[in-house]
């Protein structure tokens, strides 16, 4: 299994997977030609995208989804409340719909609630051929009961959104900032440390932190937040690398 994220940030998110027999994206909120690009730049031609994996609606998740499905027909995974919000906006052709774990093909993915201000939200674990991968993104925190299952997996993308000094004494208004930390919010940087020191395990390869806040947020504040939680708990990694909004990151190995 290897996987690219092609775009992560406040303007726009979408990651690549890939495994022997299957490709798919994991939304896809930045615009379809922008993605296009990327994945050409992987060698990956867009046509051969089987599905996208919808992790909730918000626009910064779905924005390319219209244009991309309309040339190249990709099957759409998504609840049926996030359904029930999109088909109003988008003519979704070929869909499925998530209740419970599923597979596409040789790729099998495990799914747990997310905590996001909006109607329906998901994280996923992908698994093939004995590797693993969590994603994990917009959310305010992530419960209790989902934490053995999201314990030493192969490689983690995890949110890193905001750091709280940077945001409350930030431009936001209150209501914004107080959305932002809420339970329906994002993961902080000592958030995502937290949860990260208490999920990699003897197997685990590798960390992408994703959807930094530009505003709120500085890279090396989020990667040392990151690596003294590990050392406390005497973890390490081999990788731990930032994806941006802009740039995609190298096609990782799982």
């Amino acid at each position: 299994m290897k996987f690219s994220v092609l775009a992560s940030g406040s303007k726009g998110n979408s990651s690549f997977i890939e495994t022997q027999n299957t490709r798919i994206l994991v939304d896809l909120g930045v615009t379809s030609g922008n993605v296009e690009k990327k994945l050409k730049s992987l060698n990956v031609e867009p046509s051969t995208i089987q599905a996208i994996v919808i992790t909730h609606t918000h626009v910064d998740h779905i924005n390319g989804l219209r244009v991309f499905i309309k040339k190249f027909h990709p099957t759409i995974y998504l609840t049926k409340i996030m359904y029930q919000e999109l088909c109003t906006q988008i003519n979704i052709e070929k869909y499925q719909f998530i209740d419970g774990d599923f597979s596409i093909d040789d790729l099998h993915i495990e799914v747990f609630k997310t905590s996001h201000d909006t109607s329906d939200s998901n994280g996923y674990i992908f698994e093939a051929y004995g590797k693993s991968l969590v994603y994990v993104t917009d959310t305010g925190y992530i419960n209790v009961k989902y934490h053995k299952q999201l314990q030493n997996k192969t490689y983690y993308i995890m949110e890193s959104n905001h750091d709280v000094e940077l945001l409350m004494h930030g431009r936001y208004p209150y209501h914004l900032k107080q959305r932002i930390i809420g339970d329906k919010g994002h993961l902080s940087n000592k958030d995502s440390a937290y949860y990260l020191s208490k999920f990699v395990g003897s197997e685990t390869k590798g960390i992408v932190l994703i959807h930094l806040s530009e505003e709120n947020n500085d890279e090396e504040i989020a990667l040392k937040t990151l690596y003294n939680n590990l050392e406390k708990v005497s973890k390490e990694v081999e990788q731990v690398i930032i994806a941006h909004q802009t740039e995609r990151t190298d096609l990782i190995e799982v």
